[in-house]
């Protein structure tokens, strides 16, 4: 496993830098438009072109939308939907990945379970050492870690998925209410009534 790690990191650092994503994506999307329009890849850039001239429509509708905008805005959205569904696809292809090393974790395939729980230890530890900096002298080891590492009752310490989920929206909420407030209080931009509009034709049609 550490071997894999090693070999695998370049190439991690060079697929996180953003111009080679930006390159891949582009490079998807000129291979979708390349391809013939009864196959499979044809389809997905139909309607992944129907999607995009649904999307400047829409955009249309708030604001003048002129020959340079449109093309700005068709080039950026396909780029942003195209770039969206990879990551889509890569967490997928994570989570499936994570389940199918428990899997072969906890049946001992390969005679791998000794080499993951190796790995896995390490990555414990590293997150479990600053924890440990902090624990005062008088304080036992024990029940440290079952105050705030995990506690007797095999409860992690922290709030369940749902309420994660529900606080990191609302975070971005806010976050997003007070830019478009923002702009459109020091810019020449009126954010808040791109949005009023956009909500009235989001009602009207559905």
């Amino acid at each position: 496993m550490g071997m894999i790690r090693l070999l695998a990191a370049p190439i991690r650092s060079i697929v996180r830098f953003p111009l080679f994503q930006l390159a891949f994506v582009v490079g998807v999307i000129l291979l979708l438009q390349a391809a013939d329009d009864s196959s499979a890849f044809g389809h997905i850039f139909n309607a992944l072109d129907k999607l995009v001239d649904t999307s400047v429509r829409l955009c249309s509708e708030l604001f003048d939308v002129k020959s340079f905008t449109r093309s700005g805005l068709t080039a950026g959205l396909m780029i942003g939907y195209v770039y969206l569904a990879c990551l889509l696809i890569l967490l997928a292809l994570r989570v499936m990945i994570r389940a199918l090393l428990d899997l072969i974790g906890w049946s001992n395939a390969f005679g791998l379970r000794n080499a993951i729980a190796r790995e896995r230890g390490i990555a414990a530890y590293r997150a479990w050492v600053p924890l440990e900096r902090i624990r005062p002298a008088e304080i036992p080891q024990q029940r440290w870690e079952e105050a705030f590492a995990w506690p007797p009752d095999n409860r992690p310490p922290y709030p369940p998925l749902v309420l994660r989920m529900l606080r990191g929206f609302l975070s971005y909420v806010t976050v997003l209410a007070a830019a478009a407030i923002l702009l459109q209080v020091f810019t020449p931009f009126p954010v808040l009534n791109w949005l009023e509009t956009l909500t009235r034709l989001l009602l009207s049609r559905y």
